[in-house]
């Protein structure tokens, strides 16, 4: 049985340049699935959007603060996905004091349609979302994935029982 690899995307994102001057230093840069995952052992999680409550209270704040035991066993970067653009996500990492975790954004949604985890969250005015779950990729394989129960579906509520932090950590230990 072969592995399933993470979709080819390449992502519009917003990094740091310290030689801009003035009041914006940040420049566009496109960053590829491989440039994200090649040689890399990467923990992946994703969710339906930035400034949402289980999103800000519960799921991105417990990678961050899990994320030295994440390194310990092996993992080059912890990512959090969303479909969001990138100044969404950037502002949002800043509100949540983020430091460890690098936030992904996803903002046409690719990434997440390839992955085959793009539902429709109109009832709750979010459009297009990604579904929330969690994944290990190794050097571009997927490794194991978590994904909340009645995503297939197209589940109206917002399941958080097996993407957290706390399951991908034992199942990294139990790996180890």
């Amino acid at each position: 049985m072969t592995q399933q690899r993470v979709p080819e995307t390449t992502f519009k994102t917003r990094v740091r340049n310290d030689a801009l001057e003035g009041d914006n230093p940040f420049e566009w840069k496109d960053l590829t699935s491989a440039d994200i995952f090649a040689g890399k052992k990467v923990v992946v999680f994703s969710l339906p959007g930035a400034f949402t409550p289980t999103c800000s209270t519960s799921h991105l704040p417990r990678y961050e603060e899990l994320h030295e035991k994440f390194k310990a066993l092996g993992v080059d970067q912890v990512i959090c996905l969303s479909v969001n653009d990138a100044f969404v996500m950037f502002q949002w990492g800043k509100a949540q004091g983020a430091e460890n975790v690098f936030l992904l954004p996803d903002g046409n949604g690719e990434f997440t349609r390839k992955m085959g985890m793009l539902v429709d969250k109109s009832n709750l005015g979010f459009g297009m979302r990604s579904w929330r779950y969690s994944m290990v990729v190794n050097d571009g394989e997927i490794e194991k994935m978590f994904v909340e129960s009645g995503y297939m579906d197209n589940c109206p509520d917002d399941p958080f029982e097996v993407s957290d932090a706390d399951t991908m950590l034992a199942y990294l230990e139990g790996a180890a």
